[in-house]
């Protein structure tokens, strides 16, 4: 190996524009062999540091056109010609004669396919149930995880049986997990090689392989350089190895520390960020030593931070082993404490309140940014929902920038659309489902979109709420039959029956009783979204398959598709039903990334696509334990102990590779660190490399200067939050006090209605005068009013059938009469489980109650209405009520009962007038205002309590001086007539919060949040 084969680039230095610096410059003068540069070859670890370099280049030769080095990804070399005949000239290419690697969802298909028919083999034998094929998919992903683990490191997964003997006391759970590996062991190779496919770990192994043999039997004419990688790979450390060793071989090495003592060198963990840059070396039989410098100084035009900086790092990320020379970091001289003098220079520390704060002042930093002309930014984060909320806060100011690590399909706009469309079908068109589908952005149903929503708004008010239609378009048909509204079928009628032509093969395939073939699913499913993403606009007809494949999402979409079409053959037919969580579990483990960036100066990197980058400001995002690194999983197939004995490594390794991109970025020359203090509520713990930070920092006496960078990150803070504070002097919210006219107030109001008039006016006014009504939900099993209405109804036929006598059998009576009444609602499995019992029980408690009181009245009345014409200053106010029940007694008196189903109000607050229905009904009892009930003292005002539970019912007494209570709340009503016909009187929202109704459905509107707690409090 030539003496400069092995070089570094330093961690301060931005790599990529200090590598085609360096190759420009030993390029020399290009004027006498122009195509110089295309004779080199440089191999990069990804695509995006591939573009990045290219980027560079243009950096590097002033924008001007250039010819460049043939530019690589180290894991793709297969996949250019170049691999083969031009790399290697002409002596690769015979060596690939390996099969092509196995397709990855074909491949997870396939395990999943082999691990059903283990568990349905298991189920028939009398063992576990059977799993869905979702569930599969997702264990054969784990499997197939293993199986590329075990590949990379060459290790041979048949050697595992022997990890744990027979009598071990972990036998019995071990033996278990050999049971499922062995689908890896002995099935798996049998299948593949029938595909005639190789695993994707195995064939970029045996690709690697060709190459550095093919490379050491005949090298190739031009230079080789291999940058960037620290052979984390086996078989590219191997091939390092190679290109190390050839005549014109160069490997350039990421940040390697050459200054770190040997005593800590020696005692690197598999966490420490240098432990793969020692198993590379060790690799390519190689001392540190040995290792040259690429260059020491930064190309021109580029910054490099203070050599303080890199000092710092090495001492905050030092082996545990050594942290102990931390004391002796305050000494003086050129290794003490001096030495870190300007080490937090263009050091920024942002600890925010909550995950929102951090985004907000992320957003601010990188909007900053942009005040300078051709300044770049970036975020560097592993946390996906950061990047997400950074993304959002930059719209603020119109940027774009999406994130570079991608994001889930089911989280993208198409990918949601695919997945509602699926669940909507599988819930036969209900109307939660239907809604979400439908009120998509990407559905039009072959529509203008706005005619399309304000038919979707006008089936949502008047068809949708409520108790749920029968199932599929015919449910939703019937309904609007029901309805006898010819406007809604004339604008409804149509709709329906395009949606039921672009549903109808869809909804067939789902409501099978027999399993169906995927591809047959996906076909359906495919037509049925793009038939509802047609769309016309301005009179242009837009094809749903160009509104729906098209973008980025668009695309994984349709690939997603396509392959599980090819694929399915593989999985077999599957239960309708399992289809929706089978989309989803496939579409959950595939990540849709731009294809470049949007925004030409703001980046949002995750830690693989910012390897070898550099911005001129980084910003590391989410800085917590557990998210950055990440926590610590062995995985769910073998310990820790049975990791080392059959050679794989453990999870450190992938810290271990984590700290070496944290670390080279904290040695940019401008760096932010943001972390949030909690996440969800909960207070989280920092990150151990700012930990680690924070106790170096302490050490080296840098505290004051650690404080500024706080500081820097509290006025980013603060300004965070001023975007979010409304501008002008802020005023507290006060309560809302309306006063319409006199003209549009009630002027007449039911005995329940005067309750809420007295407790919460504003709810008045919202309802009458406003005239806002609350929607009823979606799919609205009977509550507990429809259930009061129910027992109300057969109480009410049981009294009209019986006024004066009894049947023969009061409780048989009662059951016929509630039996009819619930008779359409027993559908709905918790009216027969719930509801319908607790009538029951009531039935034999009013039976037993008619029997006892029947001989002491007259004739019982049910369900009266009643009116009564009071004088008010603005003119007449009419009362109106309807008695549950009066009985007209032998003695002359009346007796006014109120079932409830619902909560009682208390002696306290009728007699107080809180509650003044039951007074106010005796008062018009007592009037004669009941049609065909003439006007009697009032002897009892009672409420019936119909609980349903053991004891069936209860009886309590409202009141005991009905008359006194009567009266009382006549003069009550009274006076707050008088009140309301005052023009100032307003409609104040809860005037007394301790007496505030229970359940308010325009307390949102009244705003009592942003002012009730003042309010309360006073």
């Amino acid at each position: 190996m030539r003496p400069d084969a092995v070089q570094t680039i330093p961690a301060g230095l931005p790599f990529l524009d200090t590598l085609a610096a360096g190759i420009v410059d030993r390029l020399g003068d290009r004027t006498a062999d122009p195509l110089a540069a295309t004779r080199v070859t440089v191999l990069l670890p990804t695509r995006r540091a591939c573009r990045a370099l290219r980027e560079a280049f243009l950096r590097i030769e002033g924008g001007k056109a250039a010819l460049l080095p043939r530019i690589l990804p180290l894991g793709d070399l297969e996949e250019d010609e170049s691999a083969g005949a031009g790399l290697a000239d002409g002596a690769l290419r015979p060596t690939l004669d390996f099969a092509p690697p196995i397709a990855p969802l074909e491949r997870q298909v396939l395990l999943a396919r082999l691990i059903l028919a283990r568990d349905s083999a298991k189920a028939t034998a009398g063992g576990d149930s059977a799993m869905t094929p979702a569930q599969a998919l997702r264990l054969a992903q784990d499997l197939a995880g293993l199986l590329d683990l075990a590949q990379t490191e060459h290790i041979d997964l048949s050697t595992v049986a022997a990890l744990v003997p027979q009598t071990s006391p972990l036998a019995e759970h071990w033996q278990l997990t050999l049971d499922f590996l062995a689908l890896l062991t002995s099935v798996w190779p049998g299948l593949l090689a029938a595909h005639h496919a190789l695993d994707p770990a195995d064939h970029r192994n045996k690709v690697l392989d060709a190459q550095a043999a093919a490379w050491a039997a005949h090298p190739p004419a031009g230079p080789v350089i291999a940058a960037g990688s620290t052979g984390s790979v086996p078989a590219t450390a191997a091939l390092l190895a190679t290109i190390a060793h050839l005549p014109q071989g160069l490997v350039v090495l990421p940040g390697l520390d050459i200054g770190l003592d040997d005593e800590s060198w020696e005692a690197l963990e598999d966490s420490h960020p240098q432990a793969g840059m020692k198993r590379l070396l060790d690799t390519l039989g190689l001392s540190r030593q040995a290792v040259r410098f690429f260059s020491e100084t930064p190309p021109r035009g580029a910054i490099a931070a203070p050599p303080a900086r890199a000092l710092l790092v090495r001492e905050a990320l030092r082996p545990a082993a050594t942290t102990d020379r931390w004391r002796r970091l305050r000494e003086s001289g050129p290794s003490g404490g001096e030495a870190f003098a300007r080490a937090l220079d263009g050091v920024t520390l942002v600890r925010a309140a909550g995950p929102r704060e951090e985004a907000a002042a992320i957003a601010v930093m990188m909007r900053g940014a942009l005040e300078t002309p051709g300044r770049t930014a970036a975020l560097i984060t592993p946390d996906r929902a950061l990047a997400r909320r950074v993304a959002a806060a930059l719209g603020r100011w119109g940027l774009r920038v999406d994130d570079s690590a991608g994001r889930p399909l089911s989280q993208t706009p198409v990918g949601a659309f695919l997945r509602l469309a699926a669940q909507a079908v599988a819930d036969g068109l209900g109307p939660v489902a239907l809604l979400s589908l439908l009120q998509h952005p990407l559905a039009a149903g072959g529509e203008d979109p706005v005619v399309f929503r304000a038919r979707l708004r006008l089936l949502d008010r008047e068809v949708l709420r409520g108790p749920r239609p029968d199932p599929g378009v015919a449910g939703l048909a019937q309904a609007i039959k029901a309805a006898d509204d010819p406007d809604m079928e004339r604008h409804l009628g149509g709709w329906l029956e395009r949606l039921e032509a672009l549903a109808g093969p869809f909804c067939t395939l789902m409501d099978s009783d027999e399993p169906v073939d995927v591809a047959a699913l996906i076909d359906a499913h495919m037509r049925f979204c793009e038939g509802l993403a047609e769309a016309r606009e301005g009179g242009v007809e837009k094809p749903g398959a160009t509104r729906l494949w098209a973008g980025d999402d668009g695309e994984a979409a349709a690939l997603l598709g396509a392959d599980l079409t090819e694929a399915a053959p593989s999985l077999g037919a599957i239960a309708p039903r399992h289809y929706p969580a089978l989309l989803d579990a496939l579409m959950d483990g595939r990540a849709v990334r731009p294809k470049r960036d949007l925004h030409s100066r703001l980046f949002l990197w995750g830690p693989l696509e910012a390897r070898l980058q550099r911005a001129d400001l980084l910003i590391l995002g989410g800085l917590n334990e557990g998210g950055w690194p990440a926590a610590v999983d062995t995985g769910p197939w073998m310990s820790r102990p049975m990791l080392d004995q059959i050679g794989l490594p453990q999870p450190e390794r992938r810290i271990g590779l984590a700290a070496h991109d944290v670390s080279q970025a904290l040695c940019a020359p401008e760096v932010a660190i943001t972390r949030a203090l909690r996440v969800e509520g909960t207070p989280t713990v920092p990150s151990r490399w700012l930990t680690r930070l924070d106790a170096v920092i302490g050490a080296t006496g840098l505290d004051k200067e650690w404080a500024k960078a706080r500081q820097r990150g509290d006025r980013l803070l603060a300004l965070a939050r001023s975007l979010e504070q409304p501008q002008g002097e802020r005023k507290p919210c006060p309560a809302p006090e309306p006063r319409p006219p006199l003209a549009d107030r009630p002027r007449r109001l039911s005995v329940t209605r005067i309750e809420t008039w007295m407790r919460d006016p504003y709810a008045l006014y919202a309802q009458f005068i406003l005239g806002l009504s609350e929607l009823d939900p979606l799919e609205a099993d009977p509550g507990v009013s429809d259930y009061g209405t129910l027992v109300h109804g057969a109480l009410e036929d049981f009294v009209g059938l019986y006024p004066k006598d009894l049947p023969g059998d009061p409780e048989a009576e009662i059951i016929r009469l509630g039996t009819l009444r619930f008779a359409p609602h027993m559908t709905r499995p918790g009216v027969r489980a719930f509801w319908w019992p607790r009538f029951l029980r009531i039935a034999h408690w009013i039976a037993e109650r008619e029997i006892e009181r029947r001989p002491e009245i007259l004739e019982v009345f049910a369900e009266r209405r009643a009116e009564m014409t009071l004088t008010g200053p603005a003119g007449p106010f009419i009362l109106t009520a309807k008695a549950d029940r009066i009985d007209l007694r032998r003695d002359g008196t009346l007796a006014v009962i109120d079932y409830k189903t619902g909560m009682l109000p208390s002696k306290k607050e009728v007699e107080s007038g809180l509650s003044p229905q039951l007074p106010l009904e005796a008062l018009l009892a007592s009037r004669g205002c009941f049609p065909g009930i003439a006007g009697k003292p009032v002897s009892d005002l009672g409420f019936w309590k119909l609980r349903g539970d053991r004891l069936g019912g209860e009886i309590r007494q409202a009141a005991d001086d009905p008359e006194g209570v009567a009266e009382a709340a006549h003069k009550g009503l009274s006076d707050l007539i008088t009140a309301f016909d005052n023009p100032d009187t307003p409609y104040f929202a809860r005037p007394h919060p301790d007496h505030a109704p229970r359940f308010n459905p325009y307390q949102h509107l009244a705003r009592v949040k942003e002012w009730a707690e003042k309010g309360d409090a006073e």
